[in-house]
C-alpha cells in the first residue's frame, strides 16, 4: 500500500465491508483487509482503491460497493466525506481528474437512491401517511422525513424537498388524502425551517465571535462516546433530572443546540451536526436516544 494512503483522515462510514483475499468474490472491487479490521483500514483501502482503479471502472465500483450495505445512501455521504477529508491526496492532475470524475458519479448516484427509495411503493407504510397518490407514484412526506434523516448537507434536503415539490405540482393526482395536509405545502414549509435554522445557526455563529473577545479562547473538546449517547446526557439534564422543581440544565432547545454544536466535536474529531443533536433532543425521538443498556445513566451518578 503507498504509505501515504496510511495518514489518511477516516470518515465515519456505520457499514463497511471488508474481506480477506481469500474470500474476495471480486477481487477487483471487493476492499481487502488481511488483518483485524479497523475504520482507519477500510478508510484506507478505499483510497487505495480509488488510486488504482481506472476512471471507467469508477460507475461499476460504486454499484457494487452499494450493493452490499444495506443503507447505500448513507454509505454513498460518507464515501463524500472521505474525498472531502484527503483533497490533498488528488493535488496532481491525474488525481484531481478521478476526484471530479468520483464526485460527478456519486452526485449521480445519490439522486438515484433518493428517487428510487421515493418512488418505490413501501408496503409498510401506513396508508394514513400517503399525502396523495398520481398514476404512477405516491407522495409521502412521512417518507421524505425519514430520507431527510440519512442527509448530512442542507443543499441536499433542500434539493430533495424541492424536486417533490415541483414533481407533486406537475403531477396528474388522483387521489388526496384529506387528513394530511397538502404536500407542496409541507415540503415548503421543511424548506422554511431548514433555512430558519440556518440563520439562527450563523447569528449564533456572529454573537460567539462577538462574545469571544471577552471570553478566553478555547479549542472544541472532543467526547469518546457515540454522539446520540453524550447528547443524550444534556437531554436526561434538561429534561428528566430537577433541582428544587427546575431542570439542571435550563434554557431552550435552540440554546442546547447551540452549546453542543460550538463546543465539542465527535469521537472522529468531526464537527455535530445541528440536525442530529435537534433530533435527539426532542421528546417524541426515544429511537433515536440510545437503548436502556447503553445510556449513561446520570441519575445514578448523582
Amino acid at each position: 500500500m503507498n504509505s501515504q494512503v496510511e495518514n489518511i483522515k477516516t470518515a465515519p462510514f456505520p457499514e463497511h465491508v471488508a474481506v480477506p483475499t481469500a474470500q474476495a468474490q471480486n477481487p477487483l472491487f471487493d476492499i481487502i483487509i488481511e488483518e483485524e479490521f479497523t475504520l482507519q483500514k477500510y478508510c484506507n483501502a478505499l483510497i487505495e482503491k480509488i488510486l488504482t482503479l481506472r476512471q471507467s471502472q469508477f460507475p461499476a465500483f460504486i454499484n457494487y460497493q452499494c450493493n452490499q450495505v444495506k443503507n447505500p445512501l448513507t454509505w454513498i455521504n460518507k464515501l463524500e466525506k472521505l474525498l472531502a477529508n484527503n483533497e490533498t491526496f488528488f493535488s496532481s492532475k491525474t488525481a484531481l481528474s478521478r476526484y471530479n470524475k468520483l464526485y460527478t458519479l456519486i452526485d449521480r448516484k445519490r439522486i438515484e437512491l433518493q428517487s428510487t427509495s421515493v418512488k418505490e411503493p413501501i408496503s409498510k407504510t401506513p396508508k394514513k401517511y400517503i399525502n396523495a397518490e398520481s398514476e404512477d407514484r405516491y407522495f409521502s412526506f412521512y417518507e421524505i422525513k425519514r430520507q431527510l434523516e440519512n442527509l448530512e448537507n442542507d443543499n441536499e434536503k433542500i434539493l430533495l424537498l424541492t424536486k417533490e415539490k415541483f414533481e407533486y405540482q406537475q403531477a396528474n393526482i388522483e387521489f388526496i388524502n384529506q387528513k394530511t395536509p397538502l404536500y407542496d405545502e409541507q415540503c415548503c414549509k421543511e424548506i422554511e425551517h431548514i433555512y430558519a435554522l440556518q440563520k439562527l445557526q450563523a447569528a449564533l455563529e456572529l454573537n460567539k465571535k462577538e462574545s469571544n473577545t471577552n471570553q478566553i479562547p478555547f479549542n472544541k473538546v472532543k467526547f469518546n462516546c457515540n454522539v446520540n449517547q453524550f447528547v443524550d446526557i444534556f437531554y436526561q439534564l434538561h429534561r428528566e433530572l430537577f433541582c428544587e422543581g427546575k431542570p439542571f440544565i435550563d434554557g431552550s432547545m435552540n440554546d442546547l443546540v447551540a452549546i453542543i454544536v460550538n463546543s465539542f466535536v465527535d469521537k472522529e474529531g468531526n464537527e455535530i451536526s445541528p440536525q442530529t443533536v435537534e433530533t435527539i433532543l426532542k421528546p417524541s425521538r426515544t429511537d433515536k436516544r440510545p437503548k436502556p443498556h447503553k445510556r449513561i445513566d446520570i441519575d445514578k451518578m448523582l
